[in-house]
Protein backbone atom coordinates (compact mmCIF):
# COMPACT_ATOMS: atom_id res chain seq x y z
CA UNK A 1 0.00 0.00 0.00
CA UNK A 2 1.41 3.78 -1.01
CA UNK A 3 1.68 5.86 2.09
CA UNK A 4 0.81 9.44 0.57
CA UNK A 5 1.06 13.03 2.19
CA UNK A 6 3.84 14.96 2.75
CA UNK A 7 7.36 13.47 2.78
CA UNK A 8 9.27 13.85 6.50
CA UNK A 9 12.36 13.34 5.05
CA UNK A 10 13.33 14.15 1.22
CA UNK A 11 16.73 13.85 -0.75
CA UNK A 12 17.43 14.98 -4.10
CA UNK A 13 20.11 14.37 -6.48
CA UNK A 14 22.22 12.77 -3.26
CA UNK A 15 25.94 12.31 -3.37
CA UNK A 16 28.50 12.05 -0.69
CA UNK A 17 32.35 11.79 -1.76
CA UNK A 18 35.18 10.69 0.47
CA UNK A 19 38.47 12.30 -0.60
CA UNK A 20 41.57 10.51 0.76
CA UNK A 21 45.19 12.29 0.90
CA UNK A 22 47.35 10.62 -2.40
CA UNK A 23 44.45 8.09 -3.06
CA UNK A 24 41.41 7.72 -5.22
CA UNK A 25 38.37 9.81 -4.23
CA UNK A 26 35.69 7.36 -3.02
CA UNK A 27 31.84 7.86 -4.41
CA UNK A 28 29.48 6.42 -1.57
CA UNK A 29 26.01 8.02 -2.81
CA UNK A 30 25.85 8.56 -6.44
CA UNK A 31 22.23 10.95 -7.81
CA UNK A 32 20.29 9.78 -4.50
CA UNK A 33 16.27 10.89 -5.09
CA UNK A 34 14.33 9.58 -2.58
CA UNK A 35 10.65 10.51 -0.46
CA UNK A 36 10.35 9.04 2.98
CA UNK A 37 6.49 9.98 3.90
CA UNK A 38 5.25 10.18 7.66
CA UNK A 39 4.05 6.90 9.37
CA UNK A 40 6.04 4.57 6.73
CA UNK A 41 8.46 1.89 7.22
CA UNK A 42 11.08 1.74 4.58
CA UNK A 43 13.68 -0.88 4.29
CA UNK A 44 17.21 -0.41 2.31
CA UNK A 45 18.67 -3.30 1.01
CA UNK A 46 21.94 -3.85 0.05
CA UNK A 47 25.11 -5.65 0.20
CA UNK A 48 28.23 -4.05 2.64
CA UNK A 49 29.53 -1.27 0.95
CA UNK A 50 26.94 -0.24 -1.04
CA UNK A 51 26.18 3.12 0.55
CA UNK A 52 23.37 2.31 3.29
CA UNK A 53 25.00 3.53 6.14
CA UNK A 54 26.13 6.70 4.40
CA UNK A 55 22.48 7.30 3.06
CA UNK A 56 21.26 6.63 7.16
CA UNK A 57 23.86 9.31 8.15
CA UNK A 58 22.63 12.14 6.17
CA UNK A 59 19.41 11.48 6.06
CA UNK A 60 19.63 11.61 10.28
CA UNK A 61 21.95 14.97 9.95
CA UNK A 62 24.96 13.09 10.94
CA UNK A 63 26.90 14.24 7.78
CA UNK A 64 26.57 16.24 5.37
CA UNK A 65 25.93 15.78 1.67
CA UNK A 66 29.17 16.90 -0.92
CA UNK A 67 26.20 17.97 -2.98
CA UNK A 68 22.26 17.62 -3.14
CA UNK A 69 19.88 18.74 -0.97
CA UNK A 70 18.04 17.06 2.17
CA UNK A 71 14.75 18.28 3.60
CA UNK A 72 13.74 17.22 6.84
CA UNK A 73 9.71 18.37 7.54
CA UNK A 74 10.33 20.70 4.32
CA UNK A 75 13.45 22.64 5.92
CA UNK A 76 16.51 22.48 3.81
CA UNK A 77 19.25 21.03 6.17
CA UNK A 78 22.35 22.09 4.10
CA UNK A 79 21.01 26.10 5.91
CA UNK A 80 21.29 24.82 9.60
CA UNK A 81 24.06 25.15 11.54
CA UNK A 82 26.05 22.60 13.17
CA UNK A 83 24.27 23.60 16.92
CA UNK A 84 20.74 23.22 14.85
CA UNK A 85 21.34 19.68 13.33
CA UNK A 86 22.11 18.81 16.71
CA UNK A 87 18.67 20.08 18.50
CA UNK A 88 17.57 18.31 15.72
CA UNK A 89 18.61 15.03 16.22
CA UNK A 90 18.09 15.34 19.72
CA UNK A 91 14.62 16.04 19.34
CA UNK A 92 13.17 14.00 16.21
CA UNK A 93 15.51 11.42 15.75
CA UNK A 94 16.29 8.43 17.11
CA UNK A 95 19.02 6.03 16.08
CA UNK A 96 19.90 2.57 16.59
CA UNK A 97 22.63 0.72 15.45
CA UNK A 98 24.43 -2.55 15.06
CA UNK A 99 26.82 -2.20 17.70
CA UNK A 100 24.27 -0.94 20.28
CA UNK A 101 26.14 2.02 21.34
CA UNK A 102 25.30 1.74 24.71
CA UNK A 103 26.80 3.45 27.84
CA UNK A 104 29.05 0.87 29.45
CA UNK A 105 29.37 2.10 32.39
CA UNK A 106 25.20 2.84 33.26
CA UNK A 107 22.54 0.38 33.70
CA UNK A 108 19.94 -0.25 31.40
CA UNK A 109 17.11 2.23 33.25
CA UNK A 110 20.29 4.62 32.94
CA UNK A 111 21.06 4.11 29.50
CA UNK A 112 17.57 4.19 28.55
CA UNK A 113 17.10 7.71 31.08
CA UNK A 114 19.65 9.06 29.54
CA UNK A 115 18.47 10.14 26.09
CA UNK A 116 15.84 12.62 28.12
CA UNK A 117 18.95 14.16 29.63
CA UNK A 118 18.08 17.68 28.18
CA UNK A 119 14.04 17.01 28.59
CA UNK A 120 12.21 19.69 30.75
CA UNK A 121 9.56 16.56 32.14
CA UNK A 122 9.81 16.30 35.68
CA UNK A 123 11.79 13.14 36.97
CA UNK A 124 9.01 11.57 38.16
CA UNK A 125 7.15 11.64 34.79
CA UNK A 126 10.84 10.35 32.90
CA UNK A 127 10.76 7.42 35.47
CA UNK A 128 7.31 6.55 34.63
CA UNK A 129 7.78 6.39 30.92
CA UNK A 130 11.61 5.16 30.77
CA UNK A 131 9.98 1.89 33.19
CA UNK A 132 6.32 1.63 30.96
CA UNK A 133 9.20 1.51 27.86
CA UNK A 134 11.07 -1.34 30.19
CA UNK A 135 8.11 -3.48 30.75
CA UNK A 136 7.12 -3.15 27.15
CA UNK A 137 10.40 -4.71 26.23
CA UNK A 138 10.30 -6.98 28.97
CA UNK A 139 13.47 -5.56 30.68
CA UNK A 140 12.26 -4.42 33.83
CA UNK A 141 13.81 -7.21 35.42
CA UNK A 142 16.83 -6.43 34.08
CA UNK A 143 16.78 -2.54 35.25
CA UNK A 144 19.94 -2.37 36.68
CA UNK A 145 22.40 -4.69 34.64
CA UNK A 146 25.07 -2.72 33.09
CA UNK A 147 25.15 -3.79 28.97
CA UNK A 148 27.80 -6.49 29.26
CA UNK A 149 25.47 -8.37 31.86
CA UNK A 150 22.72 -8.34 29.28
CA UNK A 151 22.29 -10.69 25.97
CA UNK A 152 22.77 -9.65 22.57
CA UNK A 153 19.12 -9.11 22.00
CA UNK A 154 18.81 -7.69 25.68
CA UNK A 155 21.31 -4.94 24.53
CA UNK A 156 19.14 -4.03 21.03
CA UNK A 157 15.97 -4.21 23.23
CA UNK A 158 17.89 -1.20 25.30
CA UNK A 159 19.04 0.47 22.59
CA UNK A 160 15.48 0.65 20.44
CA UNK A 161 14.06 1.69 24.09
CA UNK A 162 16.50 4.83 24.02
CA UNK A 163 15.96 5.74 20.66
CA UNK A 164 12.17 5.99 20.76
CA UNK A 165 12.05 7.09 24.44
CA UNK A 166 11.95 10.98 23.53
CA UNK A 167 9.02 10.26 20.97
CA UNK A 168 11.66 10.95 18.19
CA UNK A 169 9.51 11.25 14.12
CA UNK A 170 11.70 9.48 12.86
CA UNK A 171 13.96 6.02 13.71
CA UNK A 172 17.11 5.32 11.25
CA UNK A 173 18.14 1.59 12.29
CA UNK A 174 21.39 0.49 10.65
CA UNK A 175 21.68 -3.61 10.42
CA UNK A 176 19.16 -3.33 13.44
CA UNK A 177 19.55 -7.19 13.99
CA UNK A 178 23.33 -7.71 13.04
CA UNK A 179 24.31 -11.05 13.38
CA UNK A 180 21.77 -11.93 15.75
CA UNK A 181 20.35 -15.81 15.38
CA UNK A 182 17.02 -16.02 13.64
CA UNK A 183 14.78 -16.58 16.51
CA UNK A 184 16.29 -13.08 18.24
CA UNK A 185 16.32 -11.39 14.62
CA UNK A 186 12.70 -12.03 14.14
CA UNK A 187 11.92 -10.46 17.58
CA UNK A 188 13.43 -7.37 17.12
CA UNK A 189 11.90 -6.57 13.76
CA UNK A 190 8.19 -7.83 15.48
CA UNK A 191 8.92 -4.91 17.89
CA UNK A 192 10.25 -2.50 15.59
CA UNK A 193 7.08 -2.84 13.19
CA UNK A 194 5.01 -2.94 16.36
CA UNK A 195 5.98 0.30 17.03
CA UNK A 196 5.60 1.55 13.71
CA UNK A 197 2.08 0.21 13.19
CA UNK A 198 1.49 1.89 16.73
CA UNK A 199 2.87 5.07 16.99
CA UNK A 200 3.35 6.01 13.71
CA UNK A 201 6.43 6.55 14.07
CA UNK A 202 8.46 6.83 10.31
CA UNK A 203 11.18 4.00 10.46
CA UNK A 204 14.02 3.42 8.21
CA UNK A 205 15.97 0.20 8.29
CA UNK A 206 19.23 -0.85 6.23
CA UNK A 207 20.11 -4.09 6.03
CA UNK A 208 22.40 -6.74 3.85
CA UNK A 209 19.21 -9.14 4.27
CA UNK A 210 15.77 -9.92 3.46
CA UNK A 211 14.18 -9.98 6.77
CA UNK A 212 13.16 -6.36 6.94
CA UNK A 213 11.74 -6.60 3.29
CA UNK A 214 9.15 -9.07 4.13
CA UNK A 215 7.58 -6.24 6.63
CA UNK A 216 8.39 -3.19 5.28
CA UNK A 217 5.78 -0.90 3.68
CA UNK A 218 8.53 0.22 0.44
CA UNK A 219 11.26 -1.63 0.03
CA UNK A 220 14.75 0.05 -1.93
CA UNK A 221 17.72 -1.78 -3.15
CA UNK A 222 20.87 0.04 -3.39
CA UNK A 223 23.48 -0.81 -5.26
CA UNK A 224 26.84 1.25 -5.75
CA UNK A 225 25.92 3.89 -4.21
CA UNK A 226 22.45 4.43 -6.30
CA UNK A 227 19.03 3.08 -6.08
CA UNK A 228 18.31 0.17 -8.57
CA UNK A 229 15.24 -0.64 -7.63
CA UNK A 230 12.00 -0.48 -5.25
CA UNK A 231 9.54 -2.69 -4.14
CA UNK A 232 6.17 -1.80 -2.60
CA UNK A 233 4.30 -4.08 0.06
CA UNK A 234 1.79 -5.94 -1.56
CA UNK A 235 3.19 -6.52 -5.09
Amino acid sequence: MTIKGNPLVEAKDLERVYFRKNAASIKALDGINLKVFQGEFLAIIGRSGSGKTTLLNLLGALDRPTSGEIKFEGEILSNFSNRDLALLRREKIGFIFQTFNLLPSLTTVENVEWALIHSRMSKDEIHRKVAALLDLFELTEMSDRLPLELSVGQQQKVAIARAIVKDPALILADEPTGEMDPITSREILEKLVELNRKSKITLIVASHGTLMHSEADRTLFIKAGGIVSQKEAGY
